[in-house]
């Protein structure tokens, strides 16, 4: 037995429909972000911080590469041996896991080898920079069996969380209902283990559940009076779930005054890092307001952007208020405009992506909206083909083809 006072278990198991072609390959927490990052970076990296040392991670689509990127948990100063990373994967468990719920309660011998005091619940697909330790000073200060952590969050974006209503000591009253507060869950929870567990046999055997927490757990804890406080968070945290969200999620980072510093020293956001050559901006090039990752090739124009290693953008080329990840590579006089485009990608020359007067037929309201269009990872774009706002591209576009299906 490895005591332990909080074990975390991160959900990492989604599959990230609402983000289209980018998760074709990878499961959403292993999506780019920011220039060199992974999303799973921010939560990994809080629990470093916070002094969380033990981990299970709970993973079922498209793992091979989340799993290597992972590994031991190095990267991110959690190999450690009293506790460190654990991949827990579906495919060891009898089944697969049918909510998050039922996630956890598949490895509740998991947790009991570490016999915690505390089970902290964490989500995988958010960028913030969060201490856990004080949330969870927070909790034991209460005797909570539950402490739910919470952001204030705009009225139109509300539906997207649970939303939660509290007395004035921070009390849960109300959860999941539709209420006039803006107090959404951020999907970070700190249970009593012997509490939690209890509720997750519980909830084994009930053929109505979910077996989700904000669906069932939560509630059913709320219904049995059971001791639940809010944990207001003040900083920044973004729910990167669809197109939209990665896309402004990204542009936040290269304002002015960015919302989440990167650069904190105190607070570094760990990653596997690629050795690559410096970025290179030879003269022709022109920059502006960018961030551009080592390996890069600019010999065109970027500005208001995020790119990631090794993209080329040759001369001519126009990169606007874009996204573009790793080893992409943009012809001449070819133009990107508001687009996220997927790792590996090819545009030729003078093909354009987000055009004002482009070509509509790939637009797919569901997946990409305000404008924002999507290039999946791998994809090739002949030379000349323009493609209009909100377009989803998740096949290769070559024109000898594209002029035949047109006609």
């Amino acid at each position: 037995m490895r005591q332990k006072e909080c074990v975390a278990m991160v959900l990492a198991g989604g599959n990230g429909e609402r983000l289209g072609t980018l998760t074709n390959g990878a499961a959403k927490p292993a999506v780019h972000f920011g220039g060199k990052y992974r999303i799973i970076d921010f939560t990994l990296s809080n629990c470093a911080h916070s002094g969380i040392d033990t981990l299970g991670v709970l993973t079922q689509c498209r793992t091979p590469e989340l799993h290597s990127y992972i590994n031991n948990g190095q990267a991110w100063k959690l190999d450690n041996p009293g506790g460190g990373v654990f991949m827990l994967p579906s495919s060891q468990r009898r089944s697969v896991y049918t909510g998050t719920a039922n996630a956890v309660y598949q490895n509740i011998s998991f947790i009991d080898e570490f016999d915690p005091e505390h089970v902290l619940i964490l989500s995988s697909d958010h960028i913030y920079k969060m201490d856990y330790a004080k949330m969870l000073d927070f909790h034991r200060k209460t005797g909570a069996d539950a402490t739910i952590s919470v952001v204030s969050v705009p009225v139109e974006e509300a539906s997207r969380s649970g939303i939660i209503s509290t007395s004035r000591d921070g009390r849960i009253t109300k959860f999941a209902e539709k209420p006039k507060s803006n107090l959404a869950s951020m999907g970070v929870y700190i249970f009593k283990w012997d509490s939690l567990k209890r509720y997750l046999i519980k909830d084994r055997d009930n053929s109505r559940s979910a077996h989700d927490f904000d669906r069932d757990i939560i509630p059913a804890l709320l219904a049995s009076n059971g001791k639940m406080y809010a944990y207001e968070f003040k900083g920044y945290w973004r729910d990167v779930v669809t197109v939209q969200s990665l896309w402004e999620s990204n542009m936040e980072l290269i304002k002015d005054a960015p919302l989440i510093d990167l650069y904190d020293e105190k607070w570094e956001i760990f990653t596997r890092t690629l050795y690559r050559a410096p970025c290179c901006l030879p003269d022709k090039a022109a920059a502006k307001r960018n961030i551009l990752a080592e390996g890069c090739h600019v010999h065109g124009k970027v500005s208001n952007s995020v790119l990631f290693d090794s993209v080329t953008v040759c001369e001519g080329a126009e990169v606007i208020d874009s996204v573009v990840m790793p080893g992409t590579f943009i012809g001449k006089n070819a133009k990107v405009h508001k687009s996220i485009v997927g790792a590996n990608a090819w545009i030729g020359e003078n093909a354009e992506i987000g055009a004002d007067f482009g070509l509509d037929v790939f637009i797919d309201n569901e997946i990409c909206s305000k404008g924002i269009s999507l290039i999946g990872s791998g994809v090739s774009v002949d030379e000349g083909i323009k493609i209009g706002r909100n377009s989803y591209i998740d096949t290769d576009l070559l024109l000898k083809k594209f002029l035949l299906a047109a006609n």
